[in-house]
């Protein structure tokens, strides 16, 4: 009596495993709608991923005492940005970025040194985090940005001295084994919450890759302005 039901429980799968064959066969729009919506949903869920990752990720990006801020280091709305020195995308940004800073008295700016295209990418965000040590950061962080050339230590002294930098105390504060791990928690910062390249913005939970136009980080602070009000 077992057997019987068996094949007959068989038969009757294999029918409907079948007719479910021929339908998607004669109707692909369905297994077509059926992946785009997997799709989405993966993306979704990606995206919360990442969201999740930005708001356990945010007094690292905020807060982190030894990232340089500039702007108003009590402002009301906190933009951090990704950035390697040698990016050609970070030094179109630049104009914006100081654009900004001058027309929004209330706008923090938290830098985030993040040297990934060469080894003068990674000596130059030494300089500039060196630079922060002799309260200079903000005027050696621009002239670097809108430096055409490369990131040798001869230019790189030669931009130095031009903002006024001891360029002695640059040298040895460079050789910091402190800013080398600053550098490295950036790049682990970055690993976690899914930046891969510059420049790349943080406001709030919201990550923003890409070299955005004034207008978009203008509409950016302001709805952050708007959701803590």
């Amino acid at each position: 009596r077992i057997m019987p039901r068996l094949a007959h429980d068989t038969k009757q799968k294999e029918e409907i495993e079948a007719l479910v064959r021929q339908y998607l066969l004669d109707h692909p729009e369905v297994l077509v709608e059926a992946l785009n919506n997997y799709e989405r949903q993966q993306q979704e869920a990606e995206a919360e991923r990442r969201r999740q990752a930005l708001i356990a990720a945010a007094e690292s990006l905020e807060n982190d005492p030894a990232a340089p801020v500039l702007g108003n280091p009590a402002g009301d709305v906190t933009l951090v940005e990704f950035f390697d020195y040698r990016c050609p995308y970070c030094k179109r940004v630049t104009g914006a970025l100081a654009q900004l800073l001058d027309e929004d008295p209330q706008l923090r700016l938290v830098m985030k040194e993040f040297p990934i295209l060469s080894q003068e990418s990674v000596q130059a965000a030494r300089a500039a985090l060196a630079a922060e040590r002799q309260g200079k950061y903000h005027e050696f962080h621009f002239t670097l940005m809108e430096n055409g050339g490369g990131f040798t230590d001869e230019e790189i002294m030669a931009v130095a001295e031009t903002v006024g930098l001891d360029t002695q105390q640059l040298r040895a504060d460079m050789q910091d084994p402190a800013i080398e791990q600053m550098l490295r928690n950036n790049h682990s910062l970055a690993e976690r919450i899914g930046v891969t390249g510059t420049p790349a913005f943080i406001i709030n939970d919201r990550l923003v890759p890409g070299a955005i136009e004034l207008e978009q980080m203008r509409a950016l602070v302001a709805e952050a302005r708007d959701g803590a009000g």
